[in-house]
């Protein structure tokens, strides 16, 4: 009896744990990522590896506000407070994500354990790896919008 509770009570706790966690992550019909295909391996040490690049291109507060009210509708969130929402980019600006394509744009959750800071803190880590040639631009992308709670797990410790 106490074996079949303790084997119910991991499953639980396993299944509440992926559901969090999916609920942390950008629906990839809606939100599948995008880049700016001007930005290649043999252009970052001139662009996005340029201090202050990211300045240069991240689209006016306007455009995402808007664009992140629109998106909690259609993303059906129960919480619709907007504050509790970053519209972050799921390519980040700062490895060639398209500044303005809704497709590279999701109201991102900060009142969760997988929040925007925590994707922030990746964020930093894969631009440093790609600057420095450790990671190509086209695996960096493709981790970070493929499961990006999964990239952070693998590079922040």
């Amino acid at each position: 009896m106490i074996k079949t509770y303790r084997i119910y009570t991991a499953l639980l706790f396993a299944l509440i744990q992926n559901i969090a966690m999916a609920g942390d992550l950008p629906d990839p019909s809606m939100t599948p990522g995008s880049i700016d295909a001007t930005i290649t391996q043999s252009n970052i040490q001139t662009t996005v590896c340029v201090k202050g690049y990211t300045k240069t291109v991240r689209p006016p507060v306007y455009y995402t506000n808007s664009l992140k009210k629109k998106q909690m509708r259609d993303y059906g969130y129960a919480d619709i407070n907007p504050a509790h929402y970053e519209e972050d980019h799921l390519i980040p600006l700062s490895i060639g994500g398209n500044p303005s394509d809704p497709a590279n744009l999701w109201p991102q959750p900060r009142l969760s354990e997988w929040n925007a800071e925590k994707k922030d803190i990746l964020e930093f880590k894969l631009y440093k790896l790609v600057c420095e040639g450790a990671v190509t631009l086209d695996d960096a992308r493709h981790q970070i919008s493929t499961n990006w709670i999964e990239t952070y797990k693998r590079y922040v410790k």
